[in-house]
């Protein structure tokens, strides 16, 4: 009877101890994150939640000579993968060829922040720790990533305290409506991980393409307004292969989210005024003067109409190919 006490004492100390614990400052928890991130051995087993979709997928990551390696597998329907060794990223999907560019981060659903710039990211966001909770039956520390403008989307996210992985991401709007989740179902870290990814150095995949570059340096049209920390990336010139119309993209990022701002003369299949968000994706289209622009990206409706609102011609001219 006495060691059972001296046993539930001792876990009661414990457990005291944790709970009043000085908390660990947000930001330093997402460093932590990052470092984890990107040089454990470790897979994740997750579930992507959207409105009318769930889709399963598998993670793993390792460290081999300095390399990163990692491993994203879609786990239903048609066979599909994202494989990144160092910094060439290869994509094989059904009805593409699969492909290699040269990249250090997966254009594919992987947990969000698993790779961002932390100090870059403080400049535009706040980063607020909200206490403890439970993911993957594992106790973690609860973070909210907030814009500081109330322009973009919010995030918030679970990261493990024993392992400092993100285990589950809420994609929040400004009226609290959770628009995605990422969370883990089971993880492991272990160095077996990297036995088998180092396999995938031995795997032939594709030539790295030749990506081209903007193959315009100036236009007729420029975006007056942007929610602060957007920088905007190479301009584009290129000609729709069903409709003939020329279009002109230019994508901006603040390294969480991104949108592309579209224009082009208008005609009579222009969409004149239309609004559409679905989940995380806005579209937003409507027709000024003799143009149409479009702006589609991972933004609040009312950021995106405010975009578009601030687009301006320097010329009446028409953009020539």
């Amino acid at each position: 009877m006495k060691k059972i006490l001296i046993s539930a004492l001792a876990l009661f100390g414990l457990n005291s101890t944790l709970a009043f614990a000085e908390p660990v400052p947000a930001e330093a928890l997402l460093h932590q994150m990052n470092e984890a991130s990107q040089n454990l051995n470790y897979e994740l087993s997750y579930v992507l939640i959207k409105k009318n979709s769930i889709e399963p997928l598998l993670y793993r990551h390792a460290r081999n000579d300095e390399q990163q390696l990692a491993h994203l597998v879609y786990l239903s329907g048609p066979v599909r993968e994202v494989i990144r060794r160092g910094g060439e990223v290869s994509y094989i999907e059904p009805g593409v060829e699969p492909f290699t560019i040269e990249s250090g981060n997966m254009v594919a659903p992987t947990i969000p922040l698993l790779n961002s710039d932390i100090e870059h990211l403080s400049e535009q966001y706040d980063f607020v720790n909200v206490g403890r909770s439970r993911e993957a039956g594992t106790a973690c520390q609860v973070l909210r990533i907030v814009p500081k403008d109330g322009l973009r989307y919010s995030y918030i996210l679970w990261i493990d305290e024993n392992t400092s992985l993100p285990l589950r991401a809420d994609l929040v709007d400004r009226d609290g409506e959770v628009l995605e989740q990422y969370r883990t179902i089971s993880y492991s870290v272990n160095e077996r991980i990297a036995d088998v990814l180092t396999r995938l150095n031995d795997v032939t995949l594709p030539e790295v393409l030749s990506l081209p570059k903007g193959n315009v340096e100036d236009t007729y049209w420029n975006v007056g307004w942007t929610p602060e920390g957007f920088e905007p990336k190479e301009l584009n010139r290129y000609r729709m292969a069903m409709t003939e119309r020329m279009v002109e993209s230019q994508m901006f990022s603040d390294g969480l989210f991104t949108f592309s701002v579209y224009v082009s003369d208008s005609d009579d299949l222009s969409l004149k005024g239309q609004v559409v968000r679905q989940g995380r994706r806005t579209l937003h289209s409507f027709v000024k003067g003799k143009s149409e622009i479009s702006i589609v990206g991972d933004i609040p409706p009312a950021t995106a109409k405010r975009i578009a609102d601030s687009v301006v011609f320097e010329t009446p001219a028409v953009a020539q190919p």
